[in-house]
Order: structure tokens, then sequence, then C-alpha cells
């Protein structure tokens, strides 16, 4: 099934390496990964983290192929297959529908800007990944990883366990090396927390520094678009690739002279060495005992790496966060906003006639209901119910929610308490390990570390730091905006003194322990 050589947990260097010395074509690369879908993601454990394959994507890699012969390498990704989340827009012969069976009846008119940075890389979309459906902003209830198009995502650790999510489809994938890399999106936690709970690398970017444009949208204050691969030097590949100032969303003006078209550059494996890294410990300890414990492993390694550990450093609203319900007040205002702006710049589907082409929030939960077996029969709908109901973005309860979300989270969170120490990052567990799926009562997920970052729209890596009882735990790097070349820096020195990732291997499932 797979062309000759094995390309298991290959990075983009080796499989450029490879291709340079005659081993390896991008054709064979194309072929391998797709085999490996077919075997481990549609057969096998049936992980169901690839929606679908680009029917496109060996010609793609044909011409790629002709390219590099007759003309040389467009750069580090050509030739390479990349995942795309599935609201990531592509005009081709894939659909783009957030996992939702509601979309099928329209198509983007054009490539998202991050889809066409990728193609213009010389990188070849190899599919689309599976995902919790609309990103998870349609219940409370959900069970990450799970959507109408796609089914229930799964984890390749342990197959019975979650893959957690949004961008579940893209982590699982990279980590199964179904791919060489993917994209995700992140609202909050969203390409962070499915990172470290299957094993790999995600960077969350500063909002602004990656386009949304082409992206079917949560909020236009939060979300963003970043890398998930299994190590940090692929990831800053992946996003160097994707950066860059695009009109049709204003956020990314200000990244301009703020970002970097290779952030390989930062890589130093001596990157620890004087670094002040304080300890986010107040509401982002405590929720796991044995992710505590891999934690604390990683704080160990990087002051024996020379870093100066300021411990604790506190987000000094960290609790105020939590508990306060104006995170999802921004969410259900500007995700109806956003969305009916975003359904506008879509066509009816010529492959589907007669289907419904929806234009509305509204006409989505209609169609929900309609569809009560394939969309609704795990889950509803009550996010959306309460987003429908709100009103323009120039209403007091949004106004005054938004502001406070910035305020706690900026000036008097993680700008307070990094100018206090004078901090290069912050640090906290990602989450805890993952929870057996349970598509009747949804996640079981008792917290995460990336809200306050979330709702500013600051930066943050996620690195494999260990394992629990075979399960994989994320440590998160935080810091201000635009701070990813120090992020990076960290997260790479930190990787390469650890080397704490290890390959799934699909256990069926969770081992447990035998009486004594």
């Amino acid at each position: 099934m797979y062309p000759a050589g094995d390309w298991l947990e290959s990075t983009t260097g080796e499989l450029q390496a490879a291709m340079a010395n005659r081993e390896l074509t991008a054709l064979e690369l194309v072929r391998y990964y797709t085999g490996r879908v077919q075997a481990l993601d549609w057969a096998g454990p049936c992980l169901n983290s690839v929606i679908e394959l680009n029917p496109e994507a060996e010609e793609i890699a044909r011409k790629l192929d002709h390219e590099r012969q007759r003309a040389g390498l467009r750069g580090p990704l050509h030739g390479i297959p990349i995942l795309l989340k599935d609201n990531i827009d592509t005009a081709d012969r894939m659909q783009t529908s957030a996992g939702s069976l509601a979309l099928a009846g329209s198509k983007p008119r054009q490539d998202a800007f991050v889809a066409r940075k990728l193609r213009e890389a010389g990188a070849i979309l190899l599919g689309k990944s599976n995902l919790t459906e609309w990103s998870s902003i349609r219940s409370f209830k959900k069970s990450s990883g799970w959507s109408g198009r796609g089914g229930q995502c799964r984890n390749p650790y342990i197959l019975t366990h979650s893959p957690f999510g949004s961008s579940s489809g893209s982590a699982v994938a990279v980590s199964a090396n179904l791919a060489a890399a993917a994209l995700g999106t992140e609202t909050d936690g969203s390409i962070v927390n499915p990172a470290h709970i299957n094993g790999v690398v995600g960077i969350k970017p500063t909002v602004g520094l990656t386009s949304r444009a082409g992206v079917i949208p949560i909020s236009h204050s939060q979300d963003t678009v970043g890398p998930l691969a299994r190590t940090v030097r692929d990831a800053a590949i992946l996003l160097g690739a994707i950066t860059g100032v695009d009109r049709a969303d204003p956020a990314t003006g200000a990244s301009a002279g703020k970002s970097y078209m290779d952030y390989t550059r930062f890589l130093d494996a001596g990157g620890l060495k004087g670094a002040r890294i304080g300890i986010a410990r107040q509401v982002y300890f405590g929720y796991n005992r044995h992710a505590d414990t891999v934690i604390e492993t990683a704080i160990s390694a990087m002051r024996e790496q020379g870093a100066v550990i300021i411990d604790p450093a506190d987000i000094p609203t960290a609790q105020e966060i939590k508990d306060s319900p104006d995170g999802m007040t921004v969410l259900t205002y500007e995700f109806k906003h956003d969305l009916e702006a975003y359904l506008a710049t879509r066509r009816p589907d010529p492959a589907h006639p007669g289907s419904n082409f929806l234009r509305s929030l509204a006409e989505i939960i209609a169609f929900n209901e309609a569809h009560f077996s394939q969309e609704m029969l795990y889950f509803g709908q009550e996010i959306f119910e309460t987003a429908a109901a709100r009103g323009p973005l120039t209403e007091a309860a949004y106004l005054s929610a938004l502001a406070n979300n910035r305020r706690r989270a900026g000036r008097n969170g993680i700008d307070a308490v990094m100018s206090k120490h004078r901090l290069d990052a912050l640090v906290a567990p990602t989450g805890q390990p993952a929870w057996p799926t349970d598509l009747l009562n949804g996640d079981h997920t008792t917290g995460v570390s990336s809200t306050p970052a979330g709702l500013v729209g600051y930066p943050i890596v996620t690195v494999p730091a260990g394992f629990v009882s075979g399960l994989p735990v994320g440590v998160s790097f935080m810091g201000q905006a635009y701070s990813e070349p120090t992020l990076i820096k960290l997260a790479y020195a930190f990787e390469q003194a650890t080397k704490a990732r290890k390959a799934p291997q699909f256990l069926a499932t969770f081992p447990l322990p035998g009486r004594a």
C-alpha cells in the first residue's frame, strides 16, 4: 500500500532531503499519507480524523515534482502534504462545512487567505480534517471531535478517549502521521488543547498575525489560525508560510512589521538559559494531579537548562476570568454577526443541486431541527439559540463584556504579571489528560489554561511534556502580543532538552492495573 521507504515521524526537513536525494517524490509522499489515511483513519482503528481527501492532490504533486526538477524549490513546504481543518475555505473540489451537513449546499467563492498562502508556498492541500462541529460553538454538552459529516474522531493513543477540540482531526492526523502537518483554528483552546492531548506541538498565534478571511468564524476578537505539527521546527515553518497582511481581514494590519516569513530563525536549543519563566499556578494547576506531576518535571527541566523560574507568577485576575460570563457573552454576540457575514460570501454548490443554500443562523438552527437524527442525536444547539437572540454589536451588554475581557486578561492580567516579574513567558499545564469519550453526556474536561490568552488575543505554544498512563500531557508557553519569536525559542529549547513526544500505538482500551 505504501511506497518504498517508511516516513513515519519524518520532519519536513527530512522529507525535503529525501526528495532532494531522489529517494522520494511528492507524488509518492501523497500516496504514502493517503495510504495511511485509508488504512488507519477510514479502516483499522478508524480514527475519523480526515473528513475527505483532495481528489486533485496527486495531480498537484506531479506538477510540483516537475517544477522541482525544472525550476527548484519554492521553499521548505514545496511538495509537503498539509491538512486543513474543515472550516478553512478551499475553492476546489473539497467542501468546507465546519463539519456540518447544513453547509453541504454551498461552496466558498475563493480560497481562504491561509490556504492560498500554502498553495503559493508549494504545499499540497491533502484534505480536510474533522473537528468538533462548528468549532465547539453549538452546544455546551458536545463531545469533542464529533461532527455530523465526520462522526466521532478518536484519540490515537487510546481509542476510547477524547481527542479534545475543536481542531481535533488536525491534531489526531498529525500525531498519527497521516500528514506532515496541519492547520487548525482557535478561539479559546481549539489548537492548543487537542495538540496537548494528542501529543503534538500547537501554535496559537496572536490575533491578527494570520488572516481569518475565508475561515468559518466564531469571534473576530478572538479567532486565529495556526499550525499543528510533530516538532516545533515544523510548526514554525508552517506559521511563517501563512502570516501576512490581508486587506480582507483588517486585524492583520497590526501585524505589519511584527510578522516573519521564517520563524525557524528563532530556534535556539539553548534558548532557556537566562529566560525568566513565570509559573501561573492559581486556577491552572490542581485540575489533575497526574498532569501537575508531569508539569513539575517539565519545570525542573527548564531550570536545569538555565531558566530563571519565578514560582508562583499568578495571573492576578485568573479567578475573576474563570467566574465571569463575559467570555461567552462576547462569543455569542460576535458569532451571529460574523457567521452571517461569512455566509454571504458563499455560493450554491453545483454538486448538490436542490440542496439548501443557508444564509443565516436562524436557517441553520431550523436545518438542524429538520435533520435531528443526523445532527442532534447526541447534543443540541443551545449556544446557537442564545446567539440567534442577540442584538447588534452596538448593544451595551456586548461592549461592556468585551471591555471587561480585554481588561481582565490583558492590562490587569497577563500584562500585569509579566511586567511585575519581567517575564519572557508564563508556563502552565495546557490541560488534563484525555478522558473517555462520552457522546451522551459530553466532555468531562476539568480545566484548561488557554482562556486568558484567548480573551485578549495573545499567543500560546504548547509542546509535549510527558505521559500519564499512556496519554500525552502538554505544557503551554504564553506571552504578550506578537511574542511568537520568544515563545518558539523557549518551546524549541524545552523540546530539544526533553524529547517527550512518542508516536501513538492506537491502543484499543485504557490499560487498567490488575489485582495485586
